[in-house]
């Protein structure tokens, strides 16, 4: 079942994400080297709590942070932890907001001090292949157009798709239908009409597609132990121009 939301609804998640997005700006202030991951979390669980909202992740089946961080090649689902940042890392950081009842979910791809010239365009590349799905994300269009667009510019630029990890509708629950993959055929799928809300999040690995689980039950790597990048955003299909809800704007106040 497809839950389209009332413009009640998306401006109870406008605001929400709002606190999303400041949240993402607070972790991005102290990513560099030496810090551990868990630091990152409690100051993106104290933001939250702070401006009435919830962590979405704490607690979901028995989750225990508020943030997933996935470091080098973890493509996400990452228990923050000890580890400390190191130059060359690249970190991803998944957060979700529960406010007033709804969820809104966004992540983002830090680089930490020097990264290579290929990771660099890998971060690019995923960043990009979310904005040309968004773009896609009209009424009347097919849910395929999203998936395909997002797929061609990755494949284009010689990355891997992950196949088994997934988008979703997002609301009073943190995952819905339908399902948003970052791989498929233009014209298929659903079709797509006003109020529908998404979260679109390409996962692109350097190397191969293939992904494992490790024994935590959570944390998903590649195969190849090479990199990964995820970007994320939670979007309202509308007629002209899909309408983004959360906002990168006070992370990149920071990475200037």
């Amino acid at each position: 079942m497809i839950y389209y939301k009332t413009e009640e609804e998306i401006q109870v998640l406008r605001e929400g994400a709002e606190i999303l997005g400041k949240a993402h700006g607070e972790v991005a202030k102290l990513i560099r080297e030496g810090i551990s991951t868990k630091e990152l979390d409690k100051r993106a669980e104290e933001f939250i709590l702070d401006n009435h909202g919830k962590p979405s992740f704490k607690g979901y089946n028995g989750f225990e942070a508020s943030l997933c961080i996935s470091v080098n090649s973890v493509v996400v689902h990452g228990i923050p932890s000890k580890y400390e940042l190191k130059s060359g890392d690249i970190v991803s950081v998944d957060c979700g907001v529960f406010f007033k009842g709804y969820h809104t979910d966004s992540a983002y791809t830090h680089p930490v001090g020097e990264v290579s010239a290929g990771i660099k365009k890998l971060l690019a590349t995923t960043k990009e292949s979310l904005y040309l799905g968004i773009e896609k994300a009209t009424a009347g269009n097919r849910l395929g157009d999203v998936c395909s667009a997002i797929q061609s510019h990755i494949e284009n630029q010689k990355f891997s798709v992950v196949r088994e990890l997934v988008g979703h509708g997002i609301g009073k629950s943190l995952h819905e239908a339908p399902e948003v993959p970052n791989y498929g055929k233009r014209g298929s799928g659903i079709k797509l009409q006003e109020g529908l809300v998404i979260a679109i999040e390409p996962m692109v690995n350097l190397g191969t597609k293939s992904i494992v689980q490790e024994n935590d039950g959570w944390t998903i790597r590649t195969k190849d132990n090479f990199p990964s990048a995820h970007f994320e955003h939670t979007i309202v299909v509308r007629k002209e121009q899909a309408e983004i809800l959360t906002t990168f704007k006070y992370i990149d106040k920071e990475e200037i």
